[in-house]
């Protein structure tokens, strides 16, 4: 999802930990059943209304009229909501850094959000190399905490004989050393964010330690983590899927054991987010070793925490009273000069949407660059189908992220194959091109061209412009499957200085570029394994 993140850092803002257990229960409890009466338009429209008033008196506030907004939407969400829209367009990243971030960074006083923003949490997103800036307020800080709480709490709720708190918990993150750019203004990580607002008190119930957490060399750190945390009574271990799944083949391989259950018999829960989780659930459920070890989604980005997953439904639960106000795009309107606005009074089920956020760290009608589908509107449940440029239509196959990571489960599960990381993009040949995927395997499959047939075959089922442009003999031949060895991936990322905690493998480059130059990394460093070319057609490596 939206630059990853390792997902739960932000329970550290808990209260005292053995003392609460019970009352962490029965508040979960609790806020299961008043889920199922909320009114989500109503809190969505208090959220914005909370959101305008905390900054009218902001530069941005003034020159958006906020307080206008206000007055012309009291006692109606949907004018409000209707007014908000018209007054304030929507902004890629870029275009709110160029209009009001750049000028006064690293110390925005009042120009999106009121006072000083004393953090930036430092991101290069999933698709671009440039590092963003984005503000994380003191508000914004408590809005994570609140998140993680509910979430913690609705997994308690789901399972009353839980001791998370009994234990530690264990942050896979990245580094947590601070720039400060100015006096009062910090930036890094998010993690290092959370690291440095942990309460003194609660230091003792979470791993990694300090002097740990600051280590910058990802591998010596992840080794120095295996070896500490092996002899920790871990209850929970939060982190992005490709990074846990690192650390555990590191830790089964120091310990000789055979499952992370047999190293640590308490823990209860992985905490997983980032990216689309199907791929990796092979490989989970192997190394694992236990079905009492639960998986339990979240789905955080820099600019807030925006669902969790629903332990009843496996769907993801929308934050509505979480200082987040969000707004929805229909995907295919996104590059339109005025694209539909939904909000979550007209937001439908089963369309493909852009998510937008205002957040209470000042960013306006911000468009993520994440998409998601509703599932239930009451209550408020999505699935996340992939990010606003993850989309192969090279050749007019109009593909989504959505769909290939299914198609990739898929094919793993037919194969008998694990799929550790994976990258999809065109190569331009000729007057006829081809997809090229190139797959490392934690497990590999039974046949290489068993695993491309299903892959290929299970994404014309799911999209008729694949299907369309598949016809055999006129128009793209089998896509190109290169199976590179385990790390490969890994050293790619290392020659970038992209390792660690909160950098993943960009899926999918509609420009053929990237594909290029991963295929030309791989080759010269010799990783390939096997390669099964494109119909007929040289593959590149």
């Amino acid at each position: 999802m939206s630059r990853v993140l390792s997902p739960l850092p932000w329970i550290a803002g808990l209260p005292p930990i053995k003392s609460v257990v019970n009352r962490v229960i029965r508040t979960a409890a609790q806020v299961s059943e008043s889920s199922r009466t909320v009114n989500p338009a109503a809190d969505q429209a208090g959220q914005l209304n909370r959101l305008l008033t905390k900054s009218r008196d902001t530069r941005f506030g003034l020159d958006h009229q906020f307080e206008s907004i206000r007055r012309e939407g009291k006692g109606s969400p949907d004018r409000l909501v209707h007014a908000f829209q018209r007054a304030v367009p929507l902004r890629s990243y870029e275009q709110l850094w160029k209009d009001y971030l750049a000028d006064s960074y690293p110390t925005l006083r009042n120009v999106t959000w009121p006072g000083l923003i004393p953090y930036f949490a430092l991101t290069s997103g999933t698709t671009q190399g440039a590092t963003k800036y984005i503000p994380v307020s003191r508000e914004m800080l408590a809005s994570n905490r609140a998140a993680a709480w509910a979430m913690v709490g609705s997994f308690m709720a789901s399972r009353p004989d839980s001791r998370i708190f009994q234990g530690k918990i264990f942050f896979l993150g990245g580094s947590t050393n601070l720039e400060m750019p100015s006096p009062g203004v910090r930036q890094g990580d998010l993690s290092a964010i959370a690291s440095l607002e942990v309460s003194e008190i609660l230091r003792p119930y979470t791993f990694p330690p300090v002097d740990l957490a600051h280590e910058t060399d990802w591998d010596r750190k992840l080794s120095t983590l295996v070896d500490q945390s092996r002899s920790e009574p871990i209850t929970l271990i939060s982190g992005v899927p490709s990074w846990l799944l690192m650390f555990f083949e590191r830790l089964l391989e120091r310990s000789g054991a055979r499952s992370v259950a047999e190293v640590w018999p308490t823990l209860e829960v992985v905490v997983h987010g980032g990216v689309k989780f199907d791929p990796y659930r092979p490989a989970f459920d192997r190394i694992l070793g236990s079905d009492r070890i639960a998986l339990q989604e979240t789905y955080p980005c820099s600019e807030g925490f925006i669902a969790y997953g629903d332990q009843a439904t496996g769907l993801l639960r929308l934050l509505v009273r979480n200082g987040l106000f969000f707004e929805f795009v229909p995907v295919d309107e996104l590059d339109r000069p005025n694209p539909t606005r939904h909000w979550i009074a007209n937001a439908e089920l089963g369309v493909n949407y852009a998510i937008v956020l205002s957040t209470c760290a000042g960013m306006w009608a911000h468009v993520v660059g994440d998409t998601v589908r509703f599932e239930s509107l009451d209550p408020p449940l999505l699935s996340f189908t992939g990010r606003t440029k993850y989309t192969l239509s090279a050749f007019g196959e109009h593909l989504i992220s959505e769909e290939i990571e299914a198609s990739m489960a898929l094919a793993a599960e037919q194969t008998g194959a694990a799929v550790q990381e994976w990258h999809a993009g065109p190569v331009f040949q000729g007057s006829l091109g081809h997809h090229h995927f190139l797959v490392e395997f934690s497990t590999p499959p039974t046949s290489l061209d068993a695993f491309r047939t299903a892959l290929d075959a299970d994404l014309s089922r799911r999209n008729a412009d694949y299907a369309a442009h598949r016809v055999e003999g006129v128009g793209l031949p089998m896509p190109a499957l290169s199976s590179v060895r385990s790390g490969a991936f890994t050293d790619w990322m290392r020659s970038r200085g992209k390792l660690g905690g909160q950098h993943k493998v960009p899926r999918m480059d509609g420009t053929g570029q990237l594909t290029a130059e991963l295929a030309g990394f791989f080759r010269d460093s010799g990783v390939v394994q096997d390669d099964r070319p494109a119909g007929g057609i040289t593959t590149p490596l």
